[in-house]
């Protein structure tokens, strides 16, 4: 009886407990998260993971069991998460539907040119052959088969301000279209 009556005070004494703090950033995470929205994105799951290394660390299918809800990979130290598009919601649509997109996602990496490499092997368009930049990352750019512009770095050096503003202008004089 005495053990009936422990149990009972220890489950009183745990629901007036405070419950445990909830970080406001969960572990892992980072302030800015990528969320990508694509057409097919049980495919574009699979093509991530073959183009950057991408690991797969969450898949919740939608209502018909067929579209994927929301998804996560993980690039790196960095989450990106993922849904399909839902065409009758207005905020759920690919760049495809869309007709492009404003938004790229920027990694840096230890080996540009591998990166790069990879992402082209398994089917990304060239935007832009990595080259040395003036503010110091050797730098290029893909555009992946779901219409989503991804930029690959490689960081070689510390620029100083006043070179940097000197290198930009340069390179903005040799731009196509400059003002001669």
């Amino acid at each position: 009886m005495a053990k009936r009556a422990k149990a009972r005070q220890k489950k009183k004494s745990a629901a007036r407990r405070p419950p445990a703090r909830v970080k406001p950033i969960p572990a892992g995470y980072h302030t800015v998260t990528a969320y990508l929205t694509v057409r097919d994105a049980a495919r574009a799951l699979k093509f991530y993971k073959s183009a950057f290394g991408a690991v797969e660390t969450v898949r919740m299918p939608g209502p018909d069991g067929k579209s994927i809800m929301h998804a996560e990979v993980k690039i790196g130290d960095s989450h990106v998460m993922l849904s399909d598009e839902f065409p009758g919601m207005s905020t759920c649509k690919s760049p495809q539907s869309l007709g492009g997109t404003t938004v790229g996602l920027f990694l840096y990496v230890r080996d540009v040119d591998g990166a790069f490499k990879r992402a082209t092997d398994a089917g990304c368009k060239v935007l832009k052959s990595p080259e040395d930049m003036f503010w110091g990352d050797r730098f290029g750019s893909v555009l992946d088969p779901f219409g989503n512009q991804w930029s690959f770095a490689t960081h070689k050096e510390d620029v100083p301000p006043k070179e940097m503003a000197r290198r930009a202008q340069a390179a903005m004089a040799n731009m196509p279209g400059a003002a001669s």
